[in-house]
């Protein structure tokens, strides 16, 4: 059995994880497979997004039991080879060049929370349960830091990461970490209708734009907006940007 499905419906790309039986906890297998998927999702052409869900009842309950086992036997390189490849995984999320959204239902805790906080938008069910529990068993967060620090208030995440507790859709949403909170019965349809918008938008447009978003993390008011000025140029030159305004003045 694959522990990654990958399917197309339409010019949307969704990436199961599928180890329902494990609640889809994260493997060396599985986030190879979510790299390797995302990769070559990113050369097509035809595919305007890309959704990340559980099989079963949870999205994902953070690292295989096995994984751990492995950290507690490994030496300090094995362990930061292993720390890497999950690293690479968010990397790859981030620097994609279309949205990768998050399609929670059930769990998603640890490394699985992690997941969902990487990708650039997260849609859940209303049932489902986020947390960072890591700090109970004397583990960091350490990588999805990067990401939810850019996410929350200082103060919040403190909270989030140093507590450890687990919390609700709709607390998520309050906080800015979900975007959208959709009815259990409803959820999978939902998803399908909100992400069914990237594929009347402009792919160009969306790449430059994740880039410019991400790009300017850390850079100062003069420089953001030195590198606004360079991408809003190079957005003029694209097919689709000539294609709209043309469009555009003949109205």
């Amino acid at each position: 059995m694959s522990e990654l499905i990958v399917e197309f419906d339409d010019s949307i790309a969704f990436l199961t994880l599928n180890r329902p039986e494990k609640r889809n906890a994260l493997n060396e297998a599985l986030v190879n497979s979510l790299k390797k998927a995302l990769f070559e999702i990113n050369e097509r052409t035809d595919v305007c997004a890309v959704v990340i869900r559980g099989a079963g009842k949870d999205f994902c309950s953070g690292a295989d039991l096995s994984m751990l086992q492995k950290m507690s036997q490994a030496d300090i390189m094995e362990n930061f080879a292993d720390a890497e490849n999950l690293m690479h995984l968010f990397l790859i999320i981030r620097k994609l060049s279309l949205p990768v959204i998050a399609a929670v239902t059930g769990k998603a805790f640890a490394g699985g929370c992690g997941l969902a906080t990487a990708c650039d938008i997260v849609l859940a069910s209303k049932s489902a349960r986020f947390g960072y529990p890591e700090v109970k068993i004397g583990f960091v967060p350490a990588m999805v830091m990067a990401i939810l620090r850019r996410n929350l208030p200082e103060k919040k995440a403190f909270e989030l990461i140093t507590q450890g507790f687990d919390f609700s859709a709709e607390e998520a949403e309050k906080m800015g970490l979900v975007n959208k909170v959709f009815e259990d019965e409803n959820f999978h349809k939902n998803v399908n209708s909100y992400v069914s918008v990237y594929k009347n938008l402009s792919r160009s447009a969306i790449k430059l734009s994740k880039k410019l978003l991400y790009q300017m993390d850390g850079m100062g008011f003069d420089a953001s907006l030195q590198i606004g000025a360079e991408i809003n140029t190079i957005a003029r030159f694209t097919k689709d940007c000539q294609d709209g305004i043309a469009k555009f003045l003949k109205k």
